[in-house]
């Protein structure tokens, strides 16, 4: 016998998550109720995953779940935001139980992480497609922005950015690896870490953040462009794994690392009397950031190498571009 909606989210969703206290009435009412705690702002992510073009046919259904948590996650993250519940519209073609399970828990094992908890959504048939709403909050206002950062301001960026793009060019056969770096990178794109233990530790200290979703080059030039600055990143500051740099060469990794994709790393900056505060709270050994540029007055986006100007045609993701 098929399994009906309603029986697919009893068995699958009811419980995918961490139990909240602060959930009056959460999976199988009409809406979500929700406690706000007092002296905060609620902040709120919606971000869709289409098969095909944010995941490739036959991806693994647990990195299909857990990546469409994360990338919610990670906008939360930029925002200094603590995540508390989530909603799950999930269209499929069929009801495959197993599809289900490993879903399900991709996507459970993520929210627990974060003591997120599902509270409600919508299951329907057709083309393979997620949409998840996160909703999480800050105290009142303390919610880190694109916009806050000035000429001066040093950048930084958290991880190793470029992995998760070979990563799926690995899966995608455009390039090739030996197995153990294959299975690193690809690890990189099917279930990214998302840095919201630091972007609310970054609240003390940063002027501006971004998430890196669509390339660091492209979100680093939104940062400075919403900040009303110019940036400049200096390209041996570049931070690249072994792996990538294993994989790809050096010049190439560098590459990946401007102008690839689904990192879900953070892109921030802080200003100079900021800095030594930041440097000795937030150890770069302990929380994996580096310095990469300056926030600067002249407008737009310059990657230097000794000293000149590099040029990069791509400018990030878009999906109307």
């Amino acid at each position: 016998m098929a399994l009906g909606e309603f029986a697919l989210i009893d068995r699958y969703f009811r419980a995918c998550g961490a139990r909240r206290a602060d959930v009056v009435a959460g999976v199988g009412d009409d809406a979500a109720l929700l406690t706000v705690p007092e002296a905060t702002e609620l902040v709120a992510a919606t971000d869709t995953l289409v098969a095909g073009v944010h995941f490739p046919h036959g991806s693994p259904p647990a990195s299909i779940g857990h990546r469409a948590l994360a990338v919610n996650l990670s906008d939360l993250a930029a925002m200094g935001a603590r995540p508390a519940w989530a909603l799950l519209a999930l269209t499929m073609p069929q009801a495959q139980e197993s599809w289900l399970a490993e879903f399900a828990a991709g996507f459970g094992e993520l929210a627990r992480a974060h003591e997120v908890q599902l509270v409600g959504g919508d299951t329907t048939r057709g083309p393979l497609c997620i949409t998840v709403q996160l909703l999480g909050f800050v105290p009142r206002g303390t919610a880190l922005k694109r916009s806050g950062g000035h000429p001066g301001d040093s950048l930084f960026v958290s991880g190793t950015p470029g992995d998760a793009a070979a990563g799926l060019a690995l899966q995608e056969a455009r390039m090739s690896a030996p197995s153990a770096l294959h299975a690193y990178l690809r690890g990189r794109f099917e279930m990214p870490s998302p840095r919201v233990a630091l972007g609310e530790r970054l609240r003390e200290f940063a002027s501006a953040c971004i998430d890196v979703s669509d390339g660091l080059l492209a979100d680093a030039a939104k940062l400075a462009h919403a900040s009303g600055t110019g940036v400049e990143i200096h390209y041996q500051a570049l931070p690249v794994s072994a792996a990538l740099e294993q994989a790809a060469g050096a010049e190439r990794a560098r590459e990946f690392a401007l102008t690839g994709g689904d990192d879900y790393e953070l892109c921030f900056a802080v200003a100079e009397k900021n800095l030594a505060a930041f440097m000795q709270e937030l150890p770069s050994q302990r929380w994996d950031y580096h310095r990469i540029g300056v926030l600067r007055k002249a407008p737009g986006a310059a990657v230097l190498r000794d000293g000149s100007v590099m040029q990069f045609s791509h400018c990030g993701y878009q999906h109307f571009g």
